[in-house]
């Protein structure tokens, strides 16, 4: 008798977490499809993202370019209809590799990175659908266009990429409650007619959800934690 083999944990770990996306969405009085779940795949193996594909899930989050670009063009062959976002910081130099590969840029978040897109658009004759990221609690360390300039920003964004400039994108300070750090995202999407809004990730989706969130990002409740990173090297004395 040939052994069935055990299901995936990430393909168990998807079904849990679109069960609760499912259930966040009836609470708020929304139909549950009206929320998509970006899986965030960052620093894990191509074989995890493989299992997550093979799970049904097709949309998928990453931070850094180098690492997409090495990990997803062979899964594009078998799975076509998936797609990336890039969802971490984006350095100028990268924007040419960014429109090359990623479906959708969250980080669109200052003067300088929306010249840079524009231009690698016109150079690789490719269009990403882009998302404003705003810093919602004008924390130094994070990116994101700080909120007192996002208005002007998001106008003069849409102004330039039209139709494809698509939406808002956040993330509250860690130890605040974040509901109304959301709530705020959400009414400038609304003043600015925008229709996507990534709001949301493991621990705090359901509040997103409640305040009208298209797309929370999760990682570690699919795929499972991170390890650290490793110390920095010990200077010579």
């Amino acid at each position: 008798m040939v052994p069935i083999a055990a299901p995936s944990p990430i393909a168990a770990n998807l079904a849990r977490v679109r069960a609760e996306i499912a259930a966040a969405a009836t609470a708020a009085g929304r139909p549950p499809g009206s929320v998509s779940l970006i899986a965030v795949s960052k620093t894990k193996p191509q074989d995890d993202v493989r299992a997550a594909l093979a799970a049904g899930q097709r949309l998928f989050g990453e931070n850094r370019v180098q690492e997409a670009a090495a990990k997803f063009p062979p899964l594009r062959a078998a799975w076509p209809e998936m797609r990336l976002h890039l969802i971490g910081g984006l350095q100028t130099n990268k924007a040419r590799d960014a429109v090359r590969i990623a479906d959708v840029i969250q980080t669109l978040d200052r003067p300088r990175l929306a010249d840079a897109l524009a231009d690698a658009i016109q150079r690789e004759g490719r269009h990403p659908d882009l998302m404003v990221e705003v810093n919602l609690g004008d924390e130094p360390q994070k990116s994101g266009i700080p909120r007192a300039e996002a208005d002007a920003f998001i106008a003069a964004c849409q102004a330039r990429f039209g139709a494809r400039l698509v939406g808002l994108m956040g993330v509250p300070p860690a130890d605040a409650d974040p509901a109304p750090y959301f709530a705020a995202l959400a009414e400038a999407a609304r003043r600015h007619g925008l229709a996507q809004l990534s709001i949301g990730m493991s621990g705090d989706f359901p509040a997103a959800i409640a305040v009208g969130a298209t797309m929370v990002r999760v990682g570690s409740a699919i795929f499972g934690t991170r390890p650290p990173p490793p110390p920095p090297p010990e200077r010579a004395a």
